[in-house]
């Protein structure tokens, strides 16, 4: 469902995917304290509640498309895999007091090592899926704009790097299209490593002198419209910092403290 919201935004989201309709700042600066934090934990129930929060958060508020469920679904799975990989790479002269799970040959995995493993694993995923709150829902236009108009970004430096970001699809739809001419012309024949590697440098200068042609389309429609000229512009799409920003920012802060004290007896065990 398409809404126009009262600032002429347009949003293809209901208004119950509420995460894309927040400010990205509030989206993005909210879990960054207890993301430096989480750095420093070293136990399994802290990270194990910030990564409930942040996957309940995304399902809550996000559109649900394949990337989102794979992402939201592949993360428990990255636990249990990276649990087991960080364990074998515990030293087990910190762990051998722990009950011995296996043996094979002169090797031997403690308890303790798979411990922490998941301790790992889970510190990294809960980072993962705080990041994934305003990565999800949040579009590189919008997250330039917001900076520019409240954090008092210079646009010059704002815009340059949105220009910059926009050259990575750009390139991508470039060599679709210079890989369909050279099939198109019997350029794209061969198999193996050899063959793959020539077609891959026959894609080099055409997608460099296509680089070239849109960096000067570019720079010249950036100068046509005085870029760089004052040193403010008017924006044409407005990210508001309304009240509903202000609610996530302090039920978010809340929630994380909340977290931080039922778990502080457990960090001390």
């Amino acid at each position: 469902m398409s809404m126009i919201d009262p600032y002429g935004q347009r949003s293809d989201y209901g208004p119950w995917r509420w995460l894309h309709r927040l400010n990205p700042l509030g989206k993005a600066f909210a879990p960054l304290p207890f993301m430096v934090l989480l750095i420093f934990t070293r136990d399994i129930a802290t990270p194990f509640a910030f990564l409930a929060l942040g996957l309940t958060i995304v399902l809550a508020g996000a559109h649900l498309n394949r990337t989102t469920v794979a992402i939201v679904l592949g993360l428990p799975v990255l636990v249990v895999v990276m649990t087991f990989t960080f364990g074998l790479w515990a030293r087990p002269e910190l762990v051998e007091h722990t009950p011995a799970l296996l043996t094979i040959g002169g090797y031997t995995l403690y308890l303790g090592s798979l411990e922490i493993g998941l301790a790992t694993a889970l510190r990294l995923t809960a980072l993962v899926s705080l990041t994934l709150i305003g990565g999800l829902t949040t579009t590189g236009p919008d997250l330039v704009r917001s900076m520019i108009q409240h954090l008092k970004v210079p646009y010059r430096i704002g815009y340059t790097a949105l220009a910059a970001y926009r050259f990575v699809p750009r390139f991508g739809h470039e060599l679709q299209v210079i890989r369909s001419a050279h099939r198109v012309r019997g350029m794209a024949g061969g198999r193996g490593p050899i063959a793959a590697t020539q077609r891959t440098l026959g894609y080099v200068v055409p997608l460099l002198a296509g680089a070239i042609r849109h960096a000067e389309r570019v720079a010249m429609a950036m100068d046509s419209r005085a870029f760089g000229a004052y040193r403010t512009r008017t924006e044409r799409h407005l990210i508001p910092f309304r009240a509903r920003d202000w609610v996530f920012i302090v039920a978010f802060i809340t929630a994380s403290l909340a977290i931080l004290v039922a778990t502080t007896p457990f960090n001390q065990l």
